[in-house]
């Protein structure tokens, strides 16, 4: 299975969650990306990390925030690129209001490098046959609470619940949590563990 961080994250934040998923049978490895630069070289960059595994098996895939949104995109362009399953954690699929406000200043711009049009509003859709899974946060304790003072509707600070749906996604859950606290949430590694093994959060 394969681990990508988010937005300025290196992939050592995924440790826990690894080691987690490591004592239910996983084997996962962390997938290093620059987070500032253009994302078409780290789309390409996680194809060829992913064809590059040993073995022939799917694979699963997890990604938390802007590496969720890298997990998408690779594996709807890279249809060779055997997926088992995918969860996304706290994922801003559909663009981030966040990541918009924040890249209206200077500093903000600078901060989110070449990322910044992956924060504008976007479609996402999903149509493999693998099981697709969302956790989102509820509990609005992040970056985006900061540069916006209060944001619309539930959130876990960074990013809205609406921004991470995707068209044709099996499942989505709502946790408590706010948007950092879902790499290291227990509660978040079962339900990761549990969509992995049978294709639902039930």
């Amino acid at each position: 299975m394969v681990l990508v961080p988010g937005l300025w994250m290196p992939a050592v934040v995924m440790v826990l969650l690894g080691a987690r998923l490591s004592r239910r049978g996983y084997a996962p490895i962390r997938f290093r990306y620059p987070s500032r630069r253009p994302i078409e070289g780290s789309i390409e960059s996680l194809a060829r990390f992913a064809r590059q595994l040993p073995g022939s098996a799917p694979i699963h895939f997890v990604g938390h925030s802007l590496g969720g949104v890298l997990i998408l995109d690779m594996l709807g362009r890279h249809p060779e690129v055997p997926a088992a399953s995918v969860v996304l954690l706290g994922a801003p699929v559909r663009g981030s209001l966040a990541g918009r406000l924040f890249g209206a200043r200077a500093f903000g711009r600078w901060m989110l490098g070449a990322s910044r049009p992956l924060w504008e509003r976007r479609e996402a859709v999903w149509s493999r046959p693998a099981p697709l899974g969302v956790i989102a946060g509820t509990v609005p304790l992040g970056l985006g609470r900061a540069v916006e003072g209060r944001m619309p509707g539930e959130n876990d600070g960074v990013v809205c619940v609406e921004e991470t749906e995707v068209k044709g996604m099996t499942a989505r859950t709502l946790v408590p949590l706010g948007h950092s606290a879902l790499i290291v949430s227990r509660r978040v590694a079962d339900l990761v563990a549990r969509f992995m093994a049978q294709g639902s959060f039930q």
